[in-house]
C-alpha cells in the first residue's frame, strides 16, 4: 500500500504530538514540518528522520495531508493555500479567528473535495464516556475551564483558546445555536479576554460557561442536568458522577479513545481521508458553528477576539 505523506505546520507542543502520531501510523509517511523558527523545526524533523521545509509552500507541495498547529491567528492563512492545493487538512482549534475566513475554508474543502477537520478533542472524551448516546437532551449545562497564565495562544481570547471546547460539547449535546448570548470579561495580558463568563439561552436549555487563563489553579469541569438526573465531569481527574439512568462507561479513561483523544482524532482524520470512516470527528462545518458562537460570546463581552 502506498503511504500517504503527512506534514505539520507548527513545531510547538501540539505540532510535536501530531508529528509523532503520523510517524507511528503504518499508513503514513511523516514527510516533515514547517515552522518560522528554523531551529525548532529542525529539531522536530530530526526526531523522526524527516525534513524541515524552508517555506509553507514547499511543505504543501510535498505532502497529501497536513496538520496546522500554529498559533490560532495563523490557522486560516496556512489552511487556505493547503486546501486550495487539494490537500486534506486537520486544524487544531479554533478553525479560524473570524467567521468569513472559516466559511471560506469550508467552501474550499467542499470545492476541492478534500477532508477538513478540527481538533476539538474533548468530543472524543464524551464519545468514550457514552455521553453522545444519551437518550435525552440537557436542560442546563455549567462548565468551568481555567488555569494559570502560560502565554500559550495569547494571540486570541480565552474564548477561542479554551472555551471553544465546551461550546463544541454544548452544541453537540443540545443542538442548534442559542437565541441569546451575554458575557462579561476582563483582560490582563492584551486586548482580548483572559477571563470570561458567558450565559447562553437555547430553545429549552440554558448554559453557563466560565473560562480563564489567569486563574490560580487548573479546573476542567462540566455539569449537565437532564430531566432524569445529572452528570458531573472532572476532565482533569477523568472521572464523573452520574445520577441519570444513562449507561455511561466509568472506565472511559482506559479505553483507546479515552486514553488518547488527540491520537484518536488524528486516526479518524486519516480514516476519513482514506474513506474508511464517513467523516472526521469534528467536521469543518461543525468547527465553523463553534467559531461563530465563540465570536458571538466575545462580541457580547465587549472585548475583541484578537489580542
Amino acid at each position: 500500500m502506498t503511504k500517504l505523506k503527512a506534514g505539520v505546520i507548527g513545531a510547538g507542543a501540539f505540532g510535536r504530538i501530531h508529528a509523532r502520531k503520523y510517524a507511528e501510523d503504518s499508513r503514513m509517511h511523516f514527510a516533515g514540518v514547517f515552522d518560522p523558527d528554523d531551529e525548532r523545526a529542525q529539531q522536530l524533523a530530526d526526531t523522526h528522520g524527516a525534513q524541515a521545509f524552508a517555506s509553507l509552500d514547499a511543505l504543501i507541495g510535498a505532502v497529501d495531508i497536513i496538520t496546522i498547529a500554529s498559533p490560532p491567528s495563523l490557522h486560516a492563512g496556512a489552511a487556505k493555500p493547503a486546501l486550495a492545493a487539494g490537500k486534506h487538512v486537520l486544524i487544531e482549534k479554533p478553525l479560524a479567528t473570524d467567521a468569513a475566513a472559516g466559511a471560506e475554508l469550508v467552501r474550499l474543502a467542499a470545492d476541492r473535495k478534500v477532508t477538513l477537520a478540527c481538533g476539538h478533542q474533548e468530543r472524543l472524551v464524551f464519545q468514550a464516556m457514552g455521553m453522545l448516546d444519551a437518550p435525552e437532551e440537557p436542560s442546563f449545562i455549567e462548565s468551568v475551564r481555567e488555569g494559570p497564565w502560560t502565554g500559550r495562544s495569547a494571540d486570541v481570547s480565552v474564548t477561542l483558546d479554551l472555551m471553544v471546547h465546551d461550546l463544541d460539547l454544548a452544541l453537540r449535546l443540545i443542538g442548534g445555536q442559542p437565541g441569546r448570548v451575554s458575557a462579561t470579561a476582563r483582560n490582563e495580558h492584551g486586548r482580548a479576554a483572559d477571563a470570561i463568563e458567558a450565559r447562553l439561552a437555547f430553545d429549552g436549555a440554558e448554559a453557563v460557561f466560565t473560562s480563564s487563563r489567569i486563574a490560580p489553579d487548573r479546573r476542567r469541569t462540566m455539569r449537565a442536568v437532564y430531566p432524569s438526573g445529572e452528570v458531573k465531569i472532572d476532565f482533569i481527574a477523568r472521572t464523573f458522577e452520574n445520577t441519570t439512568a444513562f449507561p455511561l462507561n466509568a472506565a472511559f479513561a482506559e479505553t483507546r479513545i479515552g486514553a488518547d483523544p488527540l491520537g484518536a482524532n488524528v486516526a479518524q482524520f486519516i480514516d476519513a481521508v482514506l474513506g474508511v470512516a464517513p467523516r472526521p470527528v469534528v467536521t469543518g462545518e461543525e468547527a465553523l458553528a463553534v467559531l461563530e458562537l465563540a465570536l458571538a460570546v466575545d462580541q457580547a463581552s465587549g472585548l475583541p477576539s484578537l489580542s
